[in-house]
């Protein structure tokens, strides 16, 4: 390849690699730099476009690599033959050399860029081959060792684009010759010179640097057998200002070459150590996955499989179709916990394998800031070595950023921190970075076509779909998100900003603040203890922020605030009503990451109209409800000035009791609109390490698992400094008689959690009237065993968790038949009783968990509970013309009692003519219309239909449970 070829592969145009050659005098390394400096942008494209990189019709098809029937003789074949042969498909496309890369986000870049444009709808049919390896015997280590198939190198790319890149450098590998470009004679190669799969990427990269320069036997030229250019004596010797030489950064072949093998590896020991797709032991494991991989079964896993044999030194020998008993489940060998033990130190195991694996590969990404000095490659990216990170790396990013355990990342931070470095390293380049920000493509599904054999290699053909799905850092900001969650946490209860509080203290206060003791001070600077836990916790949030902070900072500086401006909108995000919203401030140099808390105005409402499909609205509904489930709010509650006189005057005659001077400061605990609001005061500024640990990690899992479904949701809303308040809000399943009502718990999370279950009381009660369900008392009581509150399965300290207490309530207190929930009425399944129970279910539903709700919202559930009825208006209209058809005319029996009668009669329905409540649902019904329109369906609190009295800042002291003549003021 000449020097100008070389350039025009890397992604200059032919006419840019010219005049960049004749200034820099033919050295290849400055002319690179100086295109990749800019200087010959305006140098437009000339006729010659024989040599530039052709991209396939951005036509979405089927594409068929070779098959091994095609490939017998392709050891003689010329690869720009090859070239020549694809091109012409091409001849009759008009798409540009490379597509648009950052088309998704509406960005331009420099055409010289390649690109690819994928989305989340887009899905693709691939056909690829499964072929044996030949394999080498190397005399150095004493062992025959595969040679990469065409099959593992292409495999994963659904990029015609792509493909042509990859089919013209692994068939470049596999020549049989290099010619000297300085006297012409033939050197004898073999493509295991250059594909050769070693059981170490260490080995690998050893026996590539002493083996892919070689001299010329005529004229002694050093020629490199990756692109057949001779490596100048100005490489060699260089200036002491420039990068020391290394023969593994010569040109963009050695790149792709190199990176394509590290990521196979990479891929392959990710799914056999984390997936369980292949062997990493000391038998033959290339003949085991031989054996896989030309399994007639009509579907299969799309992971290659591990070809590698004693990778890392592993020595568990797994058999191929036969499992070796897992780890921890020794029978009578050993103790349960000695197996969790063991199972965890084995985890950690195979995360340092994999991280020493990705920390050796990613010395080979692209990288400006280089330790030691840039070098060629650095500057102009290879297409391959593109096509490489798209299809491998993204996919065990992907994979590993799911995850949705914080604390299980945590342990694993050896990985992790890995990962967060490729990331880093990727956006920091500009030929890299789009692939950060944009969504890719995985494999979803995977069937076997046809199998056969050519000569004594046995292939598979299989047609993989591909799918468009979440790329690296939309993941990434479901991480950002339970970190955030996980350091509110970690911090325990926080001050909240007075913004009318005055900074200077008076003369007085500074006084009184000199002459405290020395110790007392000490005492109160001795604040917020971490346990060694908690640190780790914490440090590896941090890590999470900040490596979520680099990309978006990485991003702005090479694609511009556009980019990153649409990039945001895509991402998801946690509301606030505490905080605003920071990012929208115009800051270029603001990180999403920044301000994790956004104005619940920033969310666009969900619009749908009159023409819209059940479909259209499902989707809408559910798309709302995932970004509205979990909310940070302030639920203080400011007093007002008759409280305020209140306090002034009992701390006026607490100090005239015990002589305490007027000026000293006072710590007045907050009250909160919380049924826990006395406890949570007992708690102010408590700092309790154990507690806030289990509060950092219930918030992780609770930021980003809520579940949300048309059928029922669950939404939170925790207070912003004092996590430990919590409302939730559960709609009724479908197919009960709560369906499509609202419920809404008061949380507390006290000193003793999670060793103790957390405090619930239910709050749609219709101010203390209603009974709900056997498990849901007038007075607020949940029974659940979960909670201590009745008999069964109990709380199980530091395992058992607030989610599985939602869902519990959920799903087996809001359940199909209530009835059943009382003990004594167990066996009493559709009994007459328990129809007639339903039904009065039914009739308190509608009078206060629908009517009640949406006349008179309470916070902060008002936008959850009038966007829930607007999306669900029609659907709730044909509910209740169905539960007017089931009413049995009874009147409404407040706490549920008088269904306990076996011979009950009058239960055929009569349409609930005389007991109120078609009232209730003809005005509900007449609400929710009006709630299409835009009309507001609320009223004044104090006003008919009002659910549960709302806390305002007129609310006395006893409404909000703060107590009687004023205690706890």
């Amino acid at each position: 390849m000449s020097d100008v070829q070389q350039l025009v592969e890397m992604g200059a145009t032919a006419a840019q690699a010219r005049a960049a050659l004749k200034k820099a005098k033919n050295d290849v390394m400055q002319a690179a730099e100086m295109i990749f400096a800019g200087e010959f942008d305006n140098v437009g494209d000339d006729a010659d476009t024989n040599m530039q990189s052709r991209s396939a019709s951005p036509q979405r098809r089927v594409v068929r690599p070779i098959t091994p029937e095609d490939d017998e003789d392709d050891g003689n074949d010329d690869a720009e033959g090859s070239d020549a042969e694809m091109e012409e498909d091409d001849d009759d496309d008009e798409a540009p050399d490379y597509d648009d890369y950052d088309s998704d986000y509406d960005v331009k870049i420099n055409s010289k860029k390649g690109g690819i444009f994928f989305s989340k709808t887009r899905r693709e049919e691939v056909v690829e081959v499964d072929e044996e390896p030949e394999y080498v015997q190397n005399a150095a280590l004493g062992q025959k060792l595969p040679i990469l198939t065409r099959g593992d190198w292409m495999r994963g790319c659904p990029e015609a684009s792509e493909q042509t890149h990859l089919f013209s450098l692994y068939n470049k590998a596999s020549e049989p010759s290099r010619k000297c470009n300085a006297c012409n004679t033939v050197i004898p190669i073999s493509k295991a010179d250059l594909l050769t799969i070693y059981p170490t990427f260490e080995l690998y990269t050893d026996a590539l640097r002493g083996n892919v320069v070689r001299k010329c036997p005529k004229c002694k030229q050093e020629v490199c057998l990756a692109c057949g250019e001779i490596v100048s004596d100005a490489d060699k010797n260089r200036a002491s200002h420039q990068p020391k030489y290394d023969p593994l950064f010569h040109c963009a072949d050695l790149q792709g070459l190199l990176l394509g093998m590290g990521l196979y590896m990479i891929d392959n020991v990710y799914a056999s150590e984390m997936l369980g797709t292949g062997g990493t032991d000391g038998n033959d494991s290339g003949r085991a996955s031989k054996k896989r991989r030309v399994d007639t079964s009509g579907e299969d896993s799309h992971s290659s499989g591990n070809l590698l044999t004693n990778m890392f030194g592993g020595s568990a020998t797994v058999a191929a179709g036969k499992k070796k008993s897992g780890t921890g489940y020794d029978g009578a060998v050993k103790e349960d916990m000695s197996g969790q033990t063991e199972a965890l130190a084995a985890q950690q195991a195979r995360d340092t394998r994999i991280g020493t694996l990705m920390s050796q590969v990613r010395a080979f990404l692209p990288s400006l800031q280089r330790t030691g000095g840039s070098q060629t490659t650095d500057y102009l990216v290879s297409p391959t070595a593109l096509a490489h990170l798209r299809r491998r790396f993204n996919t065990v990013a992907s994979s590993l950023l799911r995850n949705d355990s914080l604390t299980d990342m945590s342990d694993r931070s050896v990985l992790y921190f890995e990962l967060f470095s490729w990331l880093e390293t990727i956006s920091k380049h500009e030929a890299l970075a789009s692939m950060v920000a944009m969504p890719i493509m995985i494999p979803c599904s995977s069937t076997v076509n046809n199998t056969g054999s050519s000569g004594q290699k046995r292939y598979r053909e299989r047609t993989v779909v591909y799918e468009g799905s979440s790329g690296p850092r939309e993941l990434m900001e479901s991480l950002v998100i339970q970190a955030t969650a996980a350091k509110k946490g970690l911090e325990g209860d926080r001050p909240r900003e007075d913004p009318n509080k005055e900074e200077e203290m008076t003369e007085e206060q500074k006084r009184v603040t000199n002459a405290t003791p020395r110790a007392e001070k000490g005492k109160t600077r001795e604040k917020n203890p971490h346990t060694e836990e908690n640190r780790k916790l914490l440090s590896f949030c941090d890590k999470i922020l900040e490596t979520a902070r680099y990309i978006d900072r990485s991003l702005r500086e090479t694609k511009g605030d556009a980019f990153v401006e649409r990039m945001y909108q895509s991402l998801p995000r946690i509301p606030s009503k505490a905080r605003p919203n920071i990012a929208a401030s115009g800051d270029p140099s603001t990180s999403q990451v920044d301000s994790m808390a956004y104005s619940t105005a920033d969310a666009a409402a969900p619009t749908i109209n009159a023409e819209s499909s059940e479909e259209e609205i499902k989707k809408a509904y559910e798309e709302w409800a995932t970004n509205a489930r979990f909310e940070y709010c302030d639920l203080s509650i400011q007093p007002n000035a008759a409280i305020l006189e209140a306090r002034q005057q009992r701390r006026a005659e607490e100090q005239a009791l015990n002589n305490t001077p007027a000026g000293v400061p006072q710590d007045d605990a907050p009250s909160y609109m919380s049924a826990f609001n006395q406890e949570a005061r007992m708690l102010t500024h408590s700092d309790i390490p154990k507690r806030n640990l289990a509060i950092a990690k219930e918030l992780a899992v609770l930021t980003t698992n809520l579940p949300v479904a048309w059928n029922s949701s669950i939404f939170l809303r925790v207070d912003e400094t004092r996590v430990d308040i919590i409302k939730a809000l559960i709609t009724g399943p479908e197919g009960t008689p709560y369906h499509n009502g609202c419920y809404l718990f008061d949380i507390f999370l006290g000193p003793s959690y999670n060793t103790a279950p957390p405090s619930v009381k239910y709050m749609t009660t219709n101010a203390g009237k209603f009974r709900f369900n056997p498990n849901l008392y007038a007075e607020g009581k949940v029974c659940l065993s979960l909670l201590g509150t009745w008999t069964g399965p109990g709380w199980v300290a530091g395992r058992s968790t607030l989610l599985q207490v939602l869902i519990s309530i959920q799903s087996m207190i809001l359940c199909e038949e209530p009835y059943l929930n009382e003990p004594g009425w167990a066996n009493g399944a559709g009994s007459s009783s328990s129809v007639s129970y339903s039904a009065n279910v039914r009739r308190m539903v509608v009078h206060t968990a629908m009517l009640g709700n949406l006349k008179n919202p309470p916070e902060p559930f008002k936008d959850i509970i009038l966007t829930h009825f607007r999306l669900k208006a029609k659907s709730i209209t044909a509910q209740l013309d169905d539960w007017l058809t089931k009413d049995d005319g009874r009147p409404l029996s407040p706490l549920g009692t008088g269904y306990v009668s076996s011979n009950s009669t009058n239960t055929t329905g009569n349409g609930g003519s005389g007991n109120g409540f078609r009232r209730d649902v003809e005005e509900l019904k007449r609400l929710l219309e009006g709630l299409m329109r835009g009309e507001d369906p609320t009223v004044q609190p104090g006003s008919s239909g009002s659910a549960i009295p709302t806390p305002s800042a007129t609310t006395t002291p006893s409404e909000i449970g703060v107590g009687p003549e004023g205690e706890g003021l």
